[in-house]
């Protein structure tokens, strides 16, 4: 578990393809790996991952091609940089919200726009994640725990104060680029509550199976 506070930005130092899937080898910059263990897990761009290998200046982690079809690291390059946050302790305090470092979608940034110090950024999300966003509620967007300023349909509107944007991969977004989206985890397990596991489309339904595959529904 973690808590969308970013400890550092690392990069991508080297990518190992083996197959269909990938290693990758992470330099951890400034974050403390000297209690890092095999088999701990570490946020990367909000993607829990194992350490599978310890070297000089990161670590080692294996990516499955579940990972890669279901985040935005199929386009990630070597250089590339990375949200970090090693998994929270007990005594950890909750500054963000509670993160699993599981994605449920690939958002893309369709504008940014500067106001002094702070930026403003609009984010589309899978519309099958709609039903979790609201205003002024919690989201993590490649591992940073952030509030929505703005809600419209499947749009989100961020306000990324000067303290996110000097510690964050955030300071270089871009429009288009993908990012990691995790919706809050209290909003996804009561949804489930409420429907009590029915069909969220029953068979009857008017809408074809594949325009709801086409937008992200499982069916």
């Amino acid at each position: 578990m973690f808590t969308g506070i970013i400890e550092a930005v690392g990069n991508i130092d080297d990518i190992i393809r083996n197959n269909d899937d990938i290693s990758i080898v992470i330099n951890t910059e400034r974050l403390d790996i000297s209690d890092l263990k095999l088999g701990d897990s570490i946020a990367s761009n909000g993607v829990c991952l194992t350490v599978s290998e310890l070297t000089p200046t990161g670590f080692v982690a294996d990516l499955t091609t579940e990972t890669l079809r279901r985040t935005a690291y199929h386009s990630y390059h070597v250089g590339q940089k990375l949200n970090l946050e090693k998994a929270m302790l007990p005594t950890t305090r909750l500054g963000g919200h509670i993160v699993s470092g599981h994605v449920d979608g690939i958002g893309d940034i369709i504008e940014l726009k500067r106001k002094s110090r702070t930026i403003d950024i609009w984010i589309t999300v899978p519309i099958h994640l709609k039903k979790f966003i609201s205003e002024k509620g919690s989201i993590c967007v490649d591992g940073a725990s952030l509030t929505i300023s703005a809600v419209y349909q499947n749009v989100i509107k961020l306000t990324i104060i000067p303290h996110t944007l000097a510690n964050t991969t955030l300071v270089n977004a871009t429009i288009d680029q993908q990012v990691n989206i995790e919706v809050d985890m209290m909003a996804r397990y009561l949804e489930r509550l409420i429907t009590n596991n029915k069909q969220e489309f029953p068979k009857s339904t008017n809408v074809s199976m594949s325009l709801l595959e086409k937008h992200g529904f499982v069916v």
